[in-house]
């Protein structure tokens, strides 16, 4: 059965601003129950009184508030690091390419802490790597059909704790932090320990600030 808790905690699911001014108590309870009224009753068929709305978004306060203080990041194990002078290059999937990306690799010195990260969409794969590799990089993308090439971007990577792994809502608070302060997220790239984020440059020290502010000393 459909309760008005089933319905807030949907909404307010869908709409992370919304979810997070909730979660920190910034938002009025009142304000909030009647912007989502008229959605409640929509969807109920019925009308819904005021107060009822406000008792479910507390009590679904109380289970975020609860689930955000059981992901935490110690400074043991969690650090961000970031990167600058990155490209993003976005080229056609083709069988051609395939044969290429192998000789990629040859191309970046992982020794000197350089990335190259492939990364395979439906109909186009994404080459993240350092802009000093561009030219050799094009040069072996010939005769490929580019969509587009992004540069003046940063890397920026978030080093979770092995405890952390295997916890729902570890990646989404992670997200959160950066959808919070408006940064948009070109790229996600997740290995093992690390969640790397690719944003404009721009978002670079803003993205770091909201990213440090995460782990707890």
């Amino acid at each position: 059965m459909v309760t008005i808790s089933h319905i807030v905690t949907k909404l307010v699911d869908e709409r992370i601003y919304l979810h997070e001014a909730i979660s920190k108590r910034i938002a009025s309870f009142g304000s909030v129950a009647k912007r989502l009224k008229p959605d409640i009753e929509k969807e109920l068929g019925r009308e819904v009184e005021h107060t009822a709305i406000v008792t479910a978004l507390r009590r679904y306060s109380d289970k975020i508030n609860t689930r955000a203080r059981d992901v935490n990041f110690n400074s043991k194990y969690a650090e961000v690091n970031l990167k600058t002078h990155i490209i993003d290059i976005n080229v056609l999937k083709t069988q051609d390419l395939f044969d290429k990306l192998k000789r990629f690799y040859d191309v970046v010195d992982f020794e000197r802490g350089d990335i190259l990260h492939v990364i395979y969409g439906r109909t186009h794969v994404a080459i993240v790597t350092n802009e000093r590799y561009k030219e050799k990089i094009l040069n072996l993308l010939q005769n490929q059909k580019i969509k587009k090439i992004e540069e003046n971007l940063v890397a920026l990577s978030f080093t979770v704790g092995k405890q952390r792994i295997d916890k729902p809502g570890v990646i989404f608070k992670i997200t959160r932090s950066l959808a919070w302060e408006n940064i948009n997220i070109i790229e996600i790239i997740s290995v093992d320990l690390d969640v790397t984020f690719i944003v404009e440059k721009k978002d670079a020290v803003k993205g770091y600030n909201a990213l440090d502010k995460l782990i707890n000393i």
